[in-house]
């Protein structure tokens, strides 16, 4: 039994181009001009899309950041406290409270917690929103210090807590400490930020009016207020001159575009902490809802990230398929008016010159059948002489398609296809 053979593979048709007679036809010049003009417009679309797409991708590449409003919450509970205890109906009852220092029943006791959480944004729709982060992700390290006297309470006063690697993200803290003593306590919080912000030293922060920024904030404010006071140098553009304000900064009287990251590192200093301040007081009840402070974040904004990445990847598929299937129907449509104008040509030329037709069409044929037998009037050459001297024999309609398929044989054999 013979091998199955492999289906030939289809071949596309791709070309959307007019052929040169239909484009050099009276006829149809105005309609072949507006033809031309679509596939002009077309170019200049795909030149635009690529060229967005490509911002897109590089903009993805950069960190996306938004400003959102984190909410703390500071609360306590208190456990053993004197108001706490069942009152007695035994007078003679000590007032001292049964104490078990295995289990800590009794004892004085109360629990600071600190919570936060990212706010939604109002009116978000739902597809557009991200899982919450963990409090814990938003803050790089915290220290919580506690106003009390280290001889009565000599339990640790100061508690750090540092994010690391291998840490698992947490809603809050707790923080368990005995007594039954008001106790003033500080938080400070070191926001985790993305890009980095940093602290602009008055010196250079009073020329660009910025005060906390990133580092990439801060070379971008600088070099908006040297293109407005114009001391970009006219020659060499890379070169920039100082003013009496930024002679200081630099140092000297000019300076390369490069140098600038390096000169103004040593006016960047590290960003000052949220600092929030909470009285707990055991010997009563706690209030019932937390304190609350609002405070404002950089955050990476995973919204607009996946977003862009839809319009990037899933729009990007979904049209490049609708606009294959389009671009292989106007390829049939050129094809099919390419036939068509090659019949209309024929049948045109038979009805205006029927007898001068008919004559040219014999000798084609004698030539084409001259070719096949190689012998007759040309002894097999594919042309004969007295053609080669009449120069409208060359603008004939298949010239141009012959010049292309030999260019193209060339072309072939030169690369060694």
């Amino acid at each position: 039994m013979d091998p199955q053979k492999p289906a030939a593979k289809k071949r596309k048709l791709t070309d959307k181009s007019l052929p040169a007679s239909i484009l050099h036809s009276p006829t149809f010049s105005v309609d072949s001009q507006m033809y031309q003009d679509l596939l002009a417009m077309e170019r200049r679309l795909d030149w635009t899309m690529t060229r967005k797409r490509t911002e897109v991708q590089d903009a993805m590449s950069r960190p996306i950041t938004a400003t959102r409003t984190m909410r703390i919450f500071l609360s306590h509970t208190v456990s053993g406290q004197a108001w706490q205890r069942p009152a007695s109906s035994d007078p003679t009852a000590s007032d001292v409270p049964n104490v078990n220092f295995e289990t800590g029943e009794g004892i004085p006791a109360w629990q600071f917690k600190i919570e936060g959480r990212i706010l939604e944004i109002p009116n978000q729709r739902a597809k557009d929103r991200v899982p919450p982060r963990k409090f814990s992700t938003l803050i790089k390290s915290m220290v919580v210090e506690l106003e009390r006297d280290p001889a009565q309470y000599p339990d640790q006063n100061v508690i750090e807590w540092k994010r690391g690697p291998g840490v698992a993200p947490l809603d809050g803290f707790t923080i368990r400490r005995r007594g039954d003593a008001p106790t003033k306590i500080r938080v400070m919080m070191y926001l985790e930020q993305h890009p980095e912000q940093l602290r602009v030293h008055p010196d250079l922060g009073n020329i660009i009016g910025v005060k906390e920024e990133s580092r990439t904030g801060v070379v971008q404010a600088l070099w908006n207020y040297i293109k407005v006071q114009g001391l970009q140098d006219k020659v060499d553009r890379k070169m920039i001159k100082a003013d009496a304000a930024l002679r200081p900064i630099f140092g000297q009287d000019s300076i390369s575009f490069q140098q600038i990251p390096e000169r103004i590192n040593r006016y960047f200093m590290p960003a000052e902490p949220i600092v929030l301040h909470y009285t707990l007081n055991p010997s009563v009840p706690p209030p019932e809802k937390a304190s609350a402070w609002d405070v404002e974040v950089r955050t990476d904004d995973l919204g607009l990230k996946t977003r862009m990445n839809h319009v990037l990847v899933g729009v990007a598929q979904d049209t490049a398929k609708e606009l294959l299937k389009i671009d292989d129907e106007i390829a049939l449509h050129v094809q099919s008016l390419t036939n068509s104008h090659l019949k209309r040509t024929f049948l045109a030329s038979f009805a205006n010159a029927p007898q001068a037709f008919i004559q040219t069409w014999l000798e084609s044929q004698s030539r084409d059948l001259e070719s096949i037998l190689g012998s007759g009037p040309s002894e097999g050459a594919t042309l004969r002489q007295d053609d080669l001297r009449r120069s409208e024999y060359f603008r004939l309609p298949w010239v141009e398609e012959a010049v292309a398929v030999q260019e193209g044989l060339r072309l072939a054999a030169k690369v060694g296809l």
